[in-house]
């Protein structure tokens, strides 16, 4: 089976302004498809920034709204499927949330962030009651997870048991935490054998500033690409054979006895 080859865009684009974040997410697609990637992965938050304050309510939008149709209009222009970040409207109720996008304009999947981080997001979002989001894409079965929702374990090892192979993590981490990026995201991939892309903001936005430190990281806790602390667009392989035969090597999912876990539910 071929490998999937992932584009990881770390950037903030304007805070605040969809339109011209749309742009940059165009001029990305479009380099990423040149350099033959089939997926694209963005930033939490991306399609509106994310320290954007008051302005939630006015920028969040429906699942199927102006954004998601930008979104697959681009990715219909490029061939490729793309991941971003957004502020989800559903009636009263707003959602920090992530959207997948197919090569095809349809949607995919999209998934509510579950565990909500600080007093901003605490104050403007409701937390996701879904906490396996999953989808198909190029012979590889897709999970979707925001920022602080890679840092508890229980969240990936969930994934890995439905069969996640690439887990796909948009994220808005910030100083003092880029150990989270450096040293956490890899041993996540390890212990549930599979890829993670970690895709992070990048400069400051407000009161936060941004790691950037975006990687693609393996199931043999390697990472296949890293990016800086600026704008950067990286690109790495996601290869199914690499992960059949990582699975087989570290037998963490089959040597599992869940019956000693039942305190942690």
């Amino acid at each position: 089976m071929p490998s999937l080859r992932t584009a990881l865009l770390q950037s903030s684009g304007r805070p605040g302004a969809v339109d011209e974040n749309l742009k940059v997410l165009d001029e990305a697609a479009g380099r990423a498809a040149e350099a033959g990637a089939q997926l694209l992965v963005c930033p939490e938050m991306f399609l509106t920034g994310y320290a954007i304050g008051d302005a939630v309510p006015r920028l969040a939008e429906a699942s199927d709204g102006p954004g998601a149709q930008a979104v697959a209009d681009l990715a219909v222009r490029h061939g490729l499927a793309v991941l971003y970040g957004y502020p989800e409207r559903e009636g009263e109720q707003i959602f920090n949330a992530a959207q997948l996008i197919g090569p095809d304009g349809a949607a995919l999947a999209n998934y509510r962030k579950t565990h909500l981080f600080g007093c901003f997001e605490q104050e403007w979002f409701t937390p996701g009651e879904q906490s396996v989001v999953q989808a198909e894409l190029g012979g590889v079965r897709i999970g979707l997870l925001i920022c602080y929702d890679v840092e508890f374990p229980e969240n990936v090892r969930a994934h890995a048991l439905a069969g996640t192979g690439l887990l796909l993590v948009p994220t808005a981490q910030m100083h003092p935490f880029q150990f989270v990026a450096e040293s956490v995201v890899p041993v996540r991939a390890f212990e549930s054998q599979m890829y993670v892309a970690y895709v992070n903001r990048t400069g400051r936005e407000g009161e936060f500033e941004f790691i950037g430190l975006s990687c693609l990281a393996g199931p043999d806790g390697v990472v296949r690409v890293r990016a800086g602390r600026g704008e950067e667009l990286v690109i790495g392989e996601v290869d199914p054979e690499v992960l059949t035969a990582s699975r087989a090597a570290n037998p963490y999912l089959a040597d599992r006895r869940p019956g000693f876990y039942g305190s942690l539910a």
